[in-house]
Parts: C-alpha cells; structure tokens; sequence
C-alpha cells in the first residue's frame, strides 16, 4: 500500500505526551513518592528489556516471510515498537524531571505537605480520606490525589483544624480539616 494512504508519520516525537499523562506546571519538577518513582523505573525497564525485544523479534521473524504490505504481524508489531518507544520516551523524561519526597521525613507533621494523608469534610458533612501524591502516582478513585489537583491545592500547607475554600463548578465547597497523618518517621 503507498505510503500517501496510511495515516502514520515518521516523525513520532511530537506525540511523547500520552493520552493518560498529566501536564505537570512549568517549571516545577515531577514530585513522587519512592514507591512511585520505583513503579516508573520498572514499567521503563521492562518495556526495555522484556517487551521492545519480544516485539522486535517477531517483526523480525514477520518481515523476512516477504510481502509486508499485507502482513498484520509485521504492521501489528512496528504500530506496538512505536508506541513501547513513544510510552519509553515518556518515562524517561518523567524520570529526569523526578524528585523523590520521603513524605516520613517531613518535619512539619502537623502541616499538609506532599505525602500527607488528609481526612476532611464538606460543607454536606461527607468525610474524604485523600493521600497527595505525584501526577504519575494519582488514583482518585483509590483516594490518592495529585498534588496539582484542585482539592490538593486547597489542602496544602493548612493545619489540622482549619477550613479551607475550594472553588468547584457547582459553586464554592468549605473543607474542614480533621486529620493531617504522615507515614512513621524512620
């Protein structure tokens, strides 16, 4: 098939920022926790020793079968090559941007800083659990939240016992802080 026809560039370099990432602020570095920054490097190193190389392969093996115009292996596994390389590219600059934060180390254990776990409540009286964590390590729905999300915003650097404002779309949200709780100094 030419070439004129497909819908793919060579150039794959300006699509390192996947769908799922997380636009970190200008400037700032990428805040995460150990665990977080030891889940990056092993997803990068088995992407790099494990993945690349069975993929690599078998488009090896599909491409000398001849015709590859008509070959889903050989397309199938240069489309999956591309995407290990774009996904590797991203986590390698995600890493050089890392700076790990030992949220136990804090010193202001009475403060929400990184790594703290809030418990708070609404105005409605709901009560939240929310850890804060880096934008790579965030999972709302498991009560880790990043640390540039709105609510975080709001929480970071109040005290146990303050209320906060957060601007929502249904309006402004009070947030009364009940616990700030830091993991065990070490």
């Amino acid at each position: 098939m030419n070439k004129a026809f497909v819908k793919e560039s060579d150039n794959d370099d300006d699509d390192d920022q996947l769908p799922e990432s997380i636009a970190l602020p200008a400037g700032t570095k990428n805040y995460m926790t150990r665990q977080g920054y030891d889940r990056l490097r092993a997803e990068l190193a088995h992407l790099m020793n494990v993945e690349r190389p069975e993929v690599v392969q078998v488009v090896s093996w599909a491409a000398s079968n001849g015709d590859r115009s008509e070959n889903g292996d050989y397309l199938y596994g240069k489309k999956r090559l591309r995407e290990i390389d774009r996904r590797m590219r991203f986590l390698t600059k995600r890493l050089e941007r890392a700076e790990v934060v030992d949220p136990a180390a804090q010193p202001n254990r009475d403060q929400v800083f990184f790594g703290a776990t809030v418990v708070y409540s609404d105005k409605a009286g709901e009560t939240f659990r929310v850890t804060i964590v880096g934008v790579d390590e965030a999972e709302p729905l498991q009560g880790r939240i990043s640390w540039i999300s709105p609510v975080a915003r709001a929480l970071l650097k109040a005290r146990e016992g303050d209320t906060v404002t957060l601007r929502t779309p249904a309006g402004m949200d009070e947030l009364d802080i009940l616990e700030v709780i830091y993991p065990p100094a070490s």
